[in-house]
């Protein structure tokens, strides 16, 4: 069968692969499964109960959820009758929920939890065209999505034919969604995307994700991001089973209970995971510490191809000796970690890779739908430092300035009430500009140096890409967070927020007291030791990219508190401000 619009993929699952667990997510410690005839049916009841409803093709419907089942149901029984979704992050502030719920001109709004609408109702309810809020769980007093099934349960057979006739009309290349992008500066944008801007992705990237009907995958990345909700559609189009992790919390437990063959995540999560792995490294004692950290050594390393046979052998030893346990603590059945939605540490990937675990590192913006280039499996298309060769359906050219310019099937429809803006990134000649620099090499491999805005000039001149800086610091075991600055400036300096873990750890080998997080930061020997790890990072570095100064910061940056955007990036703006006296005073302005 024939897919041209997201709901062809239902269509699909129900004719090709009928299973018990289409669908699955935990609750209450036990894993709850959707079948494929399930899934199939209260979609439809979905847009019967739409339609008795009153809704039309191209109305709005915002919806915020955490990842399970049931967002699938709505997205799309909504897309089965035109409706267009408007998923929005659960983390943002109230402004900015605010601005999409006005902007995107939603009638209704369908929120998770209890906890969401406890948080949203108060502010949703002011915002004038929004008729009505339902809850997917049972909250008392409030309407409930099983009101809306209910309703198209009942109404079925007026609906049957008018569904069928409505799904027919519908376009490939009709708007199936709005997703606002989260913005590291001023209100998120509405990026317009089509039923063919996603299945040409999904069409595109399936060769390169190794799933069977056999496999299952974990979810847990939002499932607005436009990479978690393309690899969602892929894993149903591939029959896979999707299974939603119960929390970001729970991730570890989740992997092993469902042994899944992939899961989606952000560098952020993947540095992360490595840390508990290295935390535990050095938890060990004597030989097995020491094998280890051999196995790290080694993993840091790794090449493709080209490495002798005695580091081969030496691979094996560890192999058994340490990487197999990382592979049972991930499932055990993991073919590729897909990553994206900003630059992946290179050592990162190569640490991974010898442990035999696939990071499938690719690059796209939420414009694009998103996938424009990917590493793929083949190890001769792979490249360490690369986001991988351009998948089929990518035309790249680079500007003269270093942009990339972009052109395929994927390309959004562009930015919602916003003509002006959308002409200001899709040229006369339809490249898309990303706004992100990077070179394309004869072999149509991508690689991407920076972020054209973010890129920086000191008053010497010098240009500093701070992504590159903030990625090669990033390696280092005392740095979390960090986040490079210095326009207009003589030289570089650092906003630093040290991984705490491993620092109690030092602090505990060279017998160093302190009271909290705060008083540690600003001893003395505390403040060398950084020093000399920066000292030791700026060393093969050219002078301008060298960081002079840093500030260290005991918060812990993220979306709740405002440095980081939904999707974990650096909120640029928002950090230098706030630590806008400590920056003042390196560069000698107080």
């Amino acid at each position: 069968m024939e897919v041209k619009r997201i709901f062809d993929i239902v269509d699909v699952l129900l004719k090709q692969y009928n299973k018990e667990d289409a669908l699955a997510v935990k609750r209450n410690g036990v894993w709850v499964k959707f079948s494929t005839e399930k899934y199939c049916e209260t979609v439809d009841f979905i847009s019967y109960g739409l339609l008795a409803m009153g809704f039309k093709k191209g109305d709005k419907i915002a919806s915020v959820s955490n990842n399970r089942p049931e967002w699938n149901f709505i997205d799309m029984g909504m897309s089965q009758i035109g409706v267009v979704h408007v998923p929005i992050y659960p983390n943002v502030g109230k402004d900015v929920y605010k601005h999409i719920f006005r902007h995107s001109e939603s009638k209704i709004l369908i929120l998770a939890t209890e906890e969401f609408y406890t948080r949203i109702k108060p502010f949703a309810t002011e915002i004038q065209g929004i008729q009505k809020i339902f809850t997917v769980d049972v909250v008392e007093g409030v309407a409930n999505l099983n009101e809306i099934i209910e309703l198209g349960r009942q109404n079925q057979e007026k609906y049957k034919l008018e569904l069928e006739n409505i799904k027919t009309s519908i376009s490939e290349d009709d708007l199936c969604t709005i997703i606002y992008t989260s913005g590291t500066t001023d209100m998120p944008k509405g990026v317009m995307l089509s039923h063919k801007n996603f299945i040409s992705n999904v069409i595109a990237c399936e060769k390169h994700i190794p799933l069977d009907v056999n496999d299952r995958t974990l979810s847990f990345l939002p499932l607005c991001h436009v990479l978690e909700r393309m690899v969602n559609y892929l894993t149903q189009f591939k029959g896979a089973s999707v299974y939603y992790a119960e929390s970001i919390d729970t991730i570890g437990e989740n992997l092993r209970e469902v042994q899944p063959a992939e899961f989606t995540t952000v560098p952020r999560v993947l540095e992360k995971l490595y840390d508990k792995i290295l935390t535990r490294g050095k938890d060990l004692k004597g030989i097995k510490r020491k094998i280890f950290f051999w196995a790290i050594r080694l993993a840091e390393n790794y090449e493709l191809t080209g490495k002798s046979m005695l580091y081969k052998f030496q691979l094996k030893i560890v192999d058994k000796l340490v990487f197999k346990k990382w592979r049972e603590a991930l499932g055990n059945k993991v073919k590729c970690i897909v990553v994206g939605g900003a630059a992946c540490q290179v050592r990162l990937i190569r640490i991974f890779y010898a442990a035999g675990i696939r990071v499938a590192e690719g690059y796209g913006l939420t414009e694009t739908s998103p996938v424009i280039s990917v590493n793929m499996m083949k190890i001769s298309e792979i490249e360490f430092g690369s986001v991988g060769p351009l998948i089929e359906t990518s035309q790249v050219k680079i500007a003269e300035d270093g942009e990339i310019l972009f052109k395929g099937p994927n390309l959004m429809l562009g930015y919602y009430k916003d003509k002006e803006l959308t002409v200001e990134v899709i040229d006369s000649e339809g490249w898309f500009h990303t706004g992100d620099i990077g070179v394309l090499n004869d072999r149509n491999i991508l690689k991407i140096t920076d972020r054209k805005k973010e890129i920086f000039k000191l008053t010497t001149g010098v240009y500093v890409a701070p992504q590159v800086v903030e990625n090669k610091f990033k390696s280092s075991p005392l740095i979390e967070q960090i986040m490079v600055v210095g326009a207009g400036e003589k030289f570089t300096t650092a906003v630093i927020v040290p991984n705490f873990v491993y620092l109690h750890d030092w602090c505990s080998i060279h017998d160093i007291h302190f009271t909290d997080n705060e008083d540690l930061i600003k001893k003395e020997k505390i403040i060398e030791r950084f020093q000399k790890e920066i000292d030791e990072l700026n060393k093969d570095a050219s002078k301008s990219t060298q960081v002079k100064k840093f500030v260290l910061t005991c918060d812990k940056w993220s979306p709740e508190t405002g440095e980081l955007s939904p999707t974990l990036k650096l909120m640029r703006r928002t950090i230098k401000t706030k630590y806008k006296a400590q920056l003042d005073k390196i560069y000698g302005y107080n």
